[in-house]
Parts: structure tokens; C-alpha cells; sequence
């Protein structure tokens, strides 16, 4: 696919928060990852407001397993209370993914160099990102390689179909749908011998809105244009 890129993301653990886990203080993690969460990811390799991040789809590589852990976090009252939070143990994930130019973001016009954005994005993804990587929480430290999706075994590769209902899929922000509303949207995925084929936002048809929220302003005099950035680093300077 055309702007493109395919890696795998893997740590110790990961923790999807399944948002209804959350009113009692104890996390529980979705079983698979968002296409938010692995949208930060991406985000985390390169990201400017130029460019959309699609997720294509994810291949779940290592078998689910959970793990629970006794965390001590701030209470909002004061000092620290004490809770239970249920982890991923052990995961790494295949994701195909690529860039679109944000029409939600005319003034960003100068700075919509197909090749040279493509490029950074793969120099930034071989040099394990610009940005720390986590999944789906702080404490969840990850790392990124190059892959090639679909390349080695995974646990499911013949499990069928499993069904993991009703699931967040992610959160529309005002810059990426033209609409000044924090917005989160709802799916229900299916994966198939391991693999998670994301629909595009705009095709959720159960979104519900969170709050009134205006777009963050970007324009030449506080972004640095791709054609800037790439003669700085040089064909082959370092990210």
C-alpha cells in the first residue's frame, strides 16, 4: 500500500484499558490492542499535523495471556489507595500501517511532500522511533523493529475466528474530522487465524460524543516543513 510501513511492536507487558474497568480504579486490559493505541504507536515513530495515521491491520503474534499485579497509584483525594491491575504478559504484535494528508488542515499545504515524509517515517521506524514507545500505558515500555507482515508463526495462525465484542476503537480528535467535539468511537472486531483488519474511523457508526474541543493550531511558523527536516539530516544523517 502506498505510504506504508510494516513493524512489530513487543515488551513485557500491555495494558489496553477497557474503559468500563476504570470507575472502580482496577484496569483491566482489552485482550488485543486499540486501533487508537497502535495508532499512537505510529504516532510515537513519527508524527506530524500534516499527516493522518491509518491502521491497517494487526497480526497478534504470541498467545494472550494476563497477569495481575497489586499497584499502589495517587488517590484523587490525597496520598495513595490500593488497586489491582490486570496486564498483558508478554506480547508482540505485527502491524501494517500508513499516512494520509490531513484535509482537515489546509494551512498545512507546504508541507505535504509525499516521498520525503515516507522516507523519515522509515528512517525514524529503523532507528526504534522518535519518540518513547508504550503500550497502551506508561509503565508498559515497548520496542519497534521493521517486519514483514504476515512473516513467522503466530499463535493463531489457525485458530479461526474469535469474536471480541462490543471494543473501543478510538477517539476522533477536531483536527482529524473537521467537527470542534472529542469524540470516541465503538466497534465490535473480529479476529481471524490471528489478524485484526481495522475499518477506517469514519466507517464506525457508533460514536458518542465526550466534549466541546477546538483544534490545536499549526501553520510554517511553528512546524518545520519535511523538505527542512530532510536536507537538515541529509540522505543519510541520523534521526
Amino acid at each position: 500500500m502506498r505510504n506504508s510501513i510494516e513493524f512489530v511492536v513487543y515488551g513485557d507487558y500491555a495494558l489496553f484499558t477497557d474503559p468500563l474497568t476504570k470507575l472502580g480504579g482496577e484496569k483491566l486490559s482489552y485482550q488485543v490492542p486499540t486501533y487508537q493505541a497502535l495508532k499512537g504507536i505510529v504516532e510515537s515513530i513519527y508524527w506530524k499535523p500534516t499527516l493522518l495515521i491509518v491502521i491497517d491491520e494487526v497480526r497478534v503474534m504470541k498467545a494472550i495471556r494476563m497477569e495481575s499485579k497489586g499497584i499502589r497509584p495517587m488517590d484523587y483525594s490525597g496520598g495513595n489507595t490500593l488497586a489491582n491491575y490486570t496486564y498483558l504478559r508478554d506480547v508482540a504484535y505485527q502491524v501494517r500501517a500508513h499516512f494520509e494528508f490531513n484535509p482537515h488542515r489546509p494551512e498545512m499545504a507546504y508541507d505535504r511532500n509525499e516521498h520525503k515524509h515516507h522516507n523519515i517515517l522509515k528512517r525514524s521506524l529503523q532507528a526504534g522511533g522518535r519518540r518513547d514507545i508504550f503500550l497502551g500505558a506508561r509503565e508498559c515500555q515497548a520496542y519497534v523493529e521493521p517486519c514483514v507482515f504476515g512473516e513467522g508463526d503466530s499463535f493463531y495462525s489457525s485458530y479461526g475466528d474469535i469474536h471480541l465484542g462490543n471494543m473501543v476503537h478510538g477517539i476522533n480528535y477536531p483536527d482529524e474530522t473537521g467537527r470542534d467535539q472529542l469524540e470516541i468511537r465503538l466497534w465490535n472486531p473480529v479476529m481471524k487465524n490471528g489478524i485484526i483488519q481495522f475499518i477506517r474511523p469514519e466507517q464506525c457508526e457508533r460514536v458518542r460524543t465526550v466534549a466541546d474541543m477546538k483544534p490545536k493550531h499549526f501553520d510554517s511558523t511553528n512546524v518545520e516543513s519535511a523538505d527542512e527536516l530532510y536536507a537538515l539530516l541529509g540522505e543519510g544523517g541520523s534521526l
